[in-house]
């Protein structure tokens, strides 16, 4: 565990991340540039054998540890699909709290709020009076605007446009480049396509591609 003063001359908070994927790599990426954390450590919940060997040179530490590690470590969730709901809720059952993390070179509004466990990546913006719900991905360059809400467990894929005064509902998988206009309204457990341009309200539990983008699947449930 971290006992020496960070660039910021505190000492940082330790980091345990959820999953040893390639985008577990990605956040510990951005925790290392965040001086306020450190990354000493992931968590596996799915193969017991992973835990025999390290991950970016730090220890695998098996779910059922977790309450020998939760006075001492915060935690972020490293997976990137909308169903790493039932990940959080099985470590926060276990006592886990989460961090919040905001890279250095995002903005955000001093009138915005961002609940626990979301992270803001790279040049991301915040605008003013948006909110973020609990463990929300906002990717590298993303923009959300003034008076919009995201639900919590969504992902916000990178270079996507959020305008002014839109709902996002909780789970939902918005793709990369996509743009959603002023005033939308987008479902639940929904999957906007990469690229695409919603220009309407879009329901609960359905994927929609395209420009204008147009529902082309009904009856999923994220991604």
């Amino acid at each position: 565990m971290p006992d020496r003063p960070g660039r910021n001359g505190k000492v940082p908070i330790p980091i345990l991340i959820l999953g040893n994927t390639s985008f577990s790599e990605e956040i510990a990426d951005l925790v290392s540039e965040t001086p306020e954390f450190c990354v000493v450590g992931f968590v596996e919940n799915l193969d017991r054998q992973r835990c025999e060997s390290e991950f970016l040179g730090k220890p695998i530490h098996w779910v059922d540890t977790i309450p020998e590690l939760v006075s001492s470590c915060r935690f972020l969730c490293g997976i990137g699909t909308t169903r790493r709901k039932s990940y959080i809720a099985q470590v926060t059952s276990l006592g886990a709290q989460f961090a919040t993390l905001i890279h250095p070179t995002s903005h955000r509004s001093a009138t915005s709020t961002i609940d626990a466990g979301s992270i803001l990546s790279v040049n991301s913006v915040l605008a003013a009076h948006a909110h973020v719900g609990e463990h929300v991905i906002i990717n590298r360059s993303v923009t959300v605007g003034h008076h919009t809400h995201i639900g919590s467990y969504t992902t916000i894929g990178p270079g996507v446009n959020l305008a002014g005064r839109c709902k996002i509902g909780e789970c939902s998988y918005i793709g990369i480049g996509a743009t959603i206009v002023d005033g939308i309204s987008i479902g639940s457990h929904t999957v906007i396509g990469a690229g695409s341009v919603v220009v309407a309200d879009v329901p609960d539990n359905v994927c929609v591609v395209g420009v204008p983008a147009r529902i082309v699947k009904t009856g999923i449930d994220g991604k």
